[in-house]
């Protein structure tokens, strides 16, 4: 699972089992920059005990690993704490200059996106950013 927010972009993943089979109780929360895990650990004290793990040679150099449990509550947190229109807009002021890199990056990934919602049927149609489509009106149950 991949989840951007406004304190960074993490890849979640089981972790592995001494055996190297799956560990499905244990998630490794894998982050690009030491900054975004720093960031996580501040605003939930649950990840504070956990110590971040750094790897030079691996895709996701940065990593906690904790409880299934624990990371369930961090993501239903996360969820509660969304007061914004604008995610993009939400991260710039929440990182201000610190991390410009990474609000840039979430423009980078707004445009794939898009890109991929344009190619998608019925939308093909759609030439640009503000265009707007109809919504489909749901019948309304009857009494």
């Amino acid at each position: 699972m991949w989840l951007f927010t406004r304190y960074g972009f993490y890849s979640i993943a089981s972790a592995r089992q001494p055996n190297g089979s799956l560990d499905t109780q244990t998630v490794m929360i894998r982050a690009r920059r030491v900054a975004h895990l720093t960031n996580l650990q501040k605003r939930f004290p649950a990840l504070a005990v956990a110590e971040i793990l750094t790897f030079r040679n691996r895709d996701y150099c940065c990593r906690l690993i904790v409880s299934k449990e624990v990371w369930v509550g961090i993501v239903s947190q996360l969820a509660q704490e969304q007061e914004w229109s604008n995610f993009k807009n939400e991260v710039a002021e929440y990182q201000g200059k610190a991390d410009s890199d990474y609000v840039h990056a979430l423009h980078e990934v707004w445009s794939v996106m898009f890109t991929l919602q344009k190619k998608t049927e019925p939308f093909k149609e759609q030439t640009h950013p503000g265009a707007v489509t109809p919504a489909v009106q749901r019948p309304r149950r009857s009494s």
